[in-house]
């Protein structure tokens, strides 16, 4: 498969407006011989010229707080063999000034590869779409994860006052996906921090988001992350808290009402065919005791145990 079906391959699905923010490169370059300078349809967007990156500033929208290192090493290795494939976007904003709107991994390996210049195309940006198209370009290449993602989302509705399905058209998403990503900001720091570490996947976020009790909410957290917990399991014990069960995090025994005790008392009786009497207080201790009115009980009695 080639570059170009597989670039247009991953852009599939993206709503009209994101699609002209984030048009493949070559079909950039294509139709901007055919226009002379500008792209029809796309104002603002120029050919792709070198710029030292001496010029270039990052991206103040930047939603990715972390570039892994030894990432960042490997693409510039990368880059010192094949070059730059890819050409990053950025706004003029002075004569010898730009600001970059999309390519920052490629731009800081690009340093690390001691490039004097880089390929890049030149648009015209407002301050809402530099922070969407950087909000978009890594969401795209999954370089964030669900805290950055939540943290992007809420900026951008500040910055440009747009309302969560607003926002959820621009990045083509429903409401409830945005809504989601947004709750996880209402979880304690520690436990965001334990996101952001990936040490907890979204659906594990989303388990512990649903809980209104902090201090069982912690509870589970710690047992998930020193037990290494799959979501089903966290889903599990939280459902197991939410129907008063007994669960694995607190040891706390089930609360039994008169209904269960009169079921396991006919069981029991039933299987050991004596008469059995239970009791059990509020902390789930009590005793169970059978009668016996002769040897032959006691006899049949240890006979049942043993089968």
């Amino acid at each position: 498969m080639s570059i170009k079906h597989e670039q247009n391959k991953k852009r599939t699905g993206l709503g009209r407006g994101l699609g002209a923010l984030l048009e493949d490169s070559e079909n950039l370059q294509s139709s901007a011989s055919q226009s002379g300078s500008l792209i029809g349809g796309l104002d603002g967007v120029n050919l792709m010229e070198e710029i030292p990156l001496a010029y270039i500033e990052t991206n103040p929208y930047q939603p990715r707080e972390y570039f892994e290192q030894s990432a960042l090493e490997d693409l510039a290795e990368s880059i010192r063999v094949h070059g730059i494939i890819q050409p990053i976007t950025v706004r003029k904003i002075g004569a010898r000034s730009y600001q970059l709107i999309s390519g920052e991994r490629r731009l800081q390996a690009s340093k690390l590869a001691d490039l004097s210049r880089i390929p890049a195309y030149v648009r015209t940006a407002d301050d809402q779409q530099m922070i969407e198209m950087a909000l978009i370009e890594n969401i795209q290449r999954e370089n964030l994860n669900a805290i950055e993602i939540a943290l992007s989302y809420k900026r951008l509705m500040e910055e440009c006052q747009l309302k969560q399905e607003d926002l959820g058209a621009r990045v083509g998403k429903n409401r409830s996906t945005v809504t989601n990503y947004m709750r996880l900001l209402k979880l304690p720091v520690h436990i965001q921090l334990a996101i952001r570490e990936n040490q907890l996947s979204m659906g594990h976020a989303r388990c512990l988001i649903s809980l209104d009790n902090p201090a069982l909410q912690q509870q589970l957290f710690n047992k998930t992350i020193a037990e290494e917990w799959s979501v089903r399991k966290l889903e599990d014990a939280v459902r197991q808290s939410a129907a008063g069960k007994t669960d694995e995090v607190s040891g706390k025994p089930t609360s039994v009402n008169a209904e269960e005790m009169q079921v396991w008392q006919r069981q029991l009786t039933d299987f050991f065919k004596l008469p059995v009497s239970m009791k059990m207080n509020s902390a789930g201790q009590g005793e169970v005791k059978l009668l016996i009115k002769s040897p032959d009980d006691l006899k049949r009695l240890l006979e049942s145990i043993q089968s």
